[in-house]
């Protein structure tokens, strides 16, 4: 079978001699041919710049500009690897990510040449695009046709950062033949077409993008339209100008969508479908009857060990079935026992979260390829010899999974264990919430609380009385998941990929700039927290030496 796999290399020299249109950025665009040709051109320049003897690594600190895909098929067909480095990381940080990836060349923008100020990158060379140096070095190599025929399937192709709750973020490895084969199932999948468009908008250093967007259009021989960043207001319009058919999307996206003034033509445009993750039900719900677009919501771990499909007869809240090939079980960590089925309401209230939500595992052979230099990571996830996903899901008695959040949202309140994916989805239902982010803060006594962020719709104000009444009138609200506290923001707090910045919210809790409303112990209405309140709040942590814990 293993001559069967193919190379990302071979998808990229598929492409050349066709003239179709084959990248579309800001208006103006590319066929399949001339991306072929930037990438031939590209390889053949990293091959004399890339040492003999040190790691094939380049690192790629830019925005969704037609570089990026060109230098990750250069890559590809040189037999290097690509580091997508991440600009919203600073000083240290950012050089830490570089040179963990033993980074030999860095190709950025002139945009994010302050990030590397005064940073000390011994042995990375940079080339700046869009300059006349960059313009002149790449001339000679012109002409250059894109030759595949050096590259394996187990050349190493990504080098992703993952992010995490604690430590520095890991390295997850990806190799032409994942990649390719990931992109082939998302096209046999999802039916992509050589004329569908795909509209990549989610930051292109993150391994959604590359993945689950780039990777099933190069398959198909599809055209890619790129944004430099998402941007809420003007994704309707770029998806009308490329004609985009697929996009796709991760974390609260499809929130700040729905937030966009509503208008009479938003179901005339060309989508056929969105795939991604975290949209939940409500929302995905709410975009369809919207702009007439369907949402697939899915689930791949990022570094490839476990993967769920949507399939037909999905119940309405799940995911979908293990992906063929996978063992998965939704396991208690401690016992390594097998969780019991969920127990559901007529209302479709999950009966016992506590004992049915456990971590997904997947106890047979996977693609996970491992951490870069990361022995320690690589450790946790094969535990045991299974791979251990780090997110929360339980299943019902026909074997269909749901998502119940990350381990660390795992909340325990009173005794009870909690998952903050759970409340988030019955918090959604606020008529006026944007977006809702659900994390524990610590008891003072013992265990958690549970606290809420709510970034509400424009020119609307946090009335608690009526928040309150809201939560009264949710059937499958348990007596443990009413928040604590509620903090109001403008806007939610997200990393560059666009996934709620829990570790802040959680870092900050309640002592926080932004105003927070509480419900103290024995009264069941909300009121504003006061400094007095704050005060006596962190006297009782002290008094019970869990002071520390909110700073963790």
């Amino acid at each position: 079978m293993g001559s069967m796999r193919r190379t990302v290399a071979e998808l990229v020299r598929e492409r050349w001699g066709d003239h179709r249109p084959g990248l579309w950025f800001e208006g103006r665009v590319l066929s399949h041919h001339r991306v072929a040709a930037g990438a031939a051109a590209r390889a053949a320049l990293l091959a004399d710049l890339l040492p003999p003897g040190a790691e094939r690594h380049l690192g790629v600190l830019l925005d969704n500009t037609p570089e990026y895909p060109m230098w990750l098929s250069a890559a590809a067909l040189a037999g290097a690897a690509v580091a997508g480095i991440n600009p919203t990381r600073r000083g240290p940080e950012l050089a830490r990510d570089i040179l963990h990836t033993e980074c030999r060349v860095l190709i950025t923008e002139r945009a994010h040449l302050p990030l590397l100020d005064n940073l000390e990158l011994p042995g990375v060379r940079v080339l700046v695009t869009e300059t006349d140096a960059y313009a002149d070095l790449l001339a000679s190599y012109e002409g250059t046709k894109p030759d595949a025929s050096g590259a394996t399937p187990d050349d190493r192709l990504l080098l992703y950062f993952t992010s995490g709750s604690t430590g520095a973020p890991k390295a997850a490895i990806c190799t032409q033949g994942r990649l390719a084969a990931a992109g082939q199932s998302l096209v046999d999948h999802f039916g992509v077409r050589p004329d569908d468009t795909h509209y990549i908008c989610m930051p292109m250093f993150h391994g959604n993008a590359v993945i689950a967007d780039w990777a099933p259009a190069l398959a198909a021989g599809a055209t890619v339209a790129l944004r430099r960043r998402f941007s809420a207001s003007g994704f309707l319009a770029d998806v009308r100008a490329c004609e985009a058919t697929y996009f796709t999307y991760v974390g609260r996206a499809v929130q700040y969508l729905l937030a966009t003034p509503a208008r009479p033509d938003d179901r005339d445009n060309p989508l056929r479908m969105g795939f991604g993750t975290e949209a939940g039900a409500v929302d995905a719900a709410a975009f369809e009857q919207r702009f007439g677009v369907r949402l697939v919501e899915g689930y791949g771990s990022s570094e490839g060990g476990a993967a769920i499909q949507r399939v037909p007869g999905t119940p309405t809240g799940a995911i979908g079935r293990a992906a063929p090939g996978d063992d998965l079980a939704v396991v208690d960590p401690a016992t390594r026992r097998e969780c019991p089925a969920a127990v559901f309401a007529e209302d479709g209230r999950l009966l016992n979260g506590a004992d049915a939500i456990g971590e997904l595992v997947n106890r047979g052979p996977n693609p996970f390829e491992g951490y870069w230099r990361n022995p320690a990571a690589d450790a946790a996830r094969r535990r045991d010899g299974w791979y251990w996903t780090g997110d929360l899901f339980y299943r019902d008695a026909a074997g269909f999974l749901y998502f119940a959040g990350r381990t660390d949202d795992r909340l325990r309140v009173d005794s009870e264990n909690l998952a903050a994916a759970v409340i988030e989805n019955i918090l959604a239902r606020y008529a006026d919430a944007v977006a809702v982010a659900v994390y524990a803060v610590p008891d003072p006594v013992a265990g958690d609380q549970v606290m809420a962020t709510v970034a509400l719709k424009a020119g609307v104000s946090f009335d608690p009385l009526d928040f309150g009444e809201f939560l009264l009138s949710q059937p499958d609200l348990g007596t443990k998941m009413a928040p604590r506290f509620v903090r109001i923001v403008e806007r939610m707090p997200v990393t560059a990929t666009n996934k709620i910045h829990r570790v802040g919210l959680r870092r900050e809790g309640f002592r926080c700039a932004d105003p927070v409303w509480w419900r103290p112990p024995g009264e069941c209405a909300y009121r504003r927290l006061a400094e007095a309140d704050v005060e006596g709040l962190v006297d009782e942590y002290r008094a019970r030496g869990r002071e520390e814990l909110l700073t963790r």
